[in-house]
């Protein structure tokens, strides 16, 4: 069985995922860690669970979802995961930490780009892969059919969406990728947005007011 650990990062209270299962194995999801003290939160939870990281994946491709991707990548010599579309924010991410007033280590560059019903497999655990634009042009989220959860990135919220206004953001492309690719999902699938509290899909067909 797949377990979820969940750690609340930086100023903008980024959800940073770690999945892993009974073979240790493990991957970490949208990395916001920016310093020693929530560095060391994943190392110690990593080391105390006897983990091997496999990957480090980006839903997308935001300043406060990959701060983090610097030191792991170079710490537990792993590769880093996203969709292309994304890259030109990964390339300006350095503008826009010091649009923010951060300092942030350089990301490296994917060595592994992902798309549309790709799976990425660790352990015994597999994640497909579901390109969901609109936040982003290369959002992503991730969907484990097994144990009936998807990790949405800043796509769908309980009782929000993510917002269009920022570069490469569309309205109209957002509400289309969660219509076709997230409620056509089980309505009991659980659903862990890139902040705040999860929900499921039943819930936000029924009750997000960007759709009813």
């Amino acid at each position: 069985m797949t377990k979820i650990k969940i750690f609340v990062f930086n100023p903008f209270q980024e959800n940073t995922f770690l999945l892993y299962d009974e073979t240790n194995e493990c991957v970490i999801i949208d990395a916001g860690c920016n310093d020693e003290n929530e560095f060391k939160q994943v190392d110690d939870f990593i080391k105390e669970n006897n983990l091997q990281l496999k990957y480090v994946i980006n839903t997308h491709c935001h300043i406060d979802h990959i701060m983090g991707n610097a030191y792991l990548v170079n710490k537990y010599n792993v590769p880093s995961v996203a969709n292309k579309e994304d890259m030109p924010l990964l390339e300006r991410s350095n503008d826009m930490a010091i649009a923010f007033g951060f300092n942030v280590q350089e990301p490296p560059k994917p060595q592994r780009f992902v798309e549309e019903n790709e799976e990425i497999r660790f352990g015994n655990t597999v994640l497909k892969v579901k390109h969901v634009p609109g936040h982003s042009p290369g959002s992503i989220a991730l969907y484990n059919e097994k144990n009936k959860f998807v990790i949405v990135g800043d796509v769908l919220f309980s009782g929000g969406i993510g917002r269009t206004d920022l570069p490469g953001g569309d309205y109209d492309t957002l509400i289309s990728s969660i219509n076709q690719k997230l409620f056509t999902l089980d309505g009991e699938v659980i659903v862990y947005p890139g902040h705040g509290e999860s929900t499921t899909i039943e819930r936000e067909k029924t009750t997000n007011p960007f759709f009813n």
